[in-house]
């Protein structure tokens, strides 16, 4: 069975991404693939996402299909998670352990699969339960084979279900 953060959500192969800066991902990654299944880290220009730069992680896949290590983490995204794990894996960097394991197991479909996966939903597992987040993770691949690295992008949004705290009784 595989692991599951409640609250979270994946979709192989999304059809329909409702944020905006996953629809610019998603949509210059398939540009860049040119036809290709995925394209390579060398099809990919910073310069090009440079508005978008905040919310993009890059993942290098371990050779064994193990783990991923973080090789960049936009700002943005360390706002919301409260680290910068730039140089760890995931299972260094995420806790608790529960949502590291199913953090690596959409990546690993991602890998897999060569194919984007979407995930979203409850942050509670960031420890930050008023927010929402939404991502989605593709694959890279340099020899158009084997899936060497996951460029994706998260964004985070207030819930829908976050109540503001009662002001203190005078």
């Amino acid at each position: 069975m595989s692991p599951r953060i409640t609250g979270v959500l994946t979709d192989v192969d999304p059809q329909h991404l409702p944020h905006p800066v996953l629809v610019f991902l998603k949509t210059y990654w398939d540009q860049k693939r040119a036809g290709r299944s995925m394209p390579s880290r060398a099809d990919i220009r910073p310069a090009d996402m440079k508005e978008h730069l905040g919310w993009i992680i890059l993942l290098d896949a371990l050779p064994d299909g193990s783990d991923f290590r973080y090789r960049m983490i936009g700002t943005r995204v360390t706002q919301y998670v409260l680290a910068d794990a730039t140089g760890k894996t995931i299972a260094e960097a995420v806790a608790p352990r529960e949502a590291a394991e199913a953090m690596l197991e959409f990546h690993r479909t991602v890998a897999a699969a060569k194919v984007p996966v979407r995930a979203y939903g409850a942050a509670d597992w960031l420890g930050r339960t008023f927010f929402e987040f939404d991502g989605i993770f593709l694959p890279l691949s340099d020899d158009g084979v084997r899936v060497n690295m996951i460029l994706s992008a998260l964004t985070f949004a207030v819930s829908n279900s976050a109540q503001p705290r009662s002001a203190p009784q005078a």
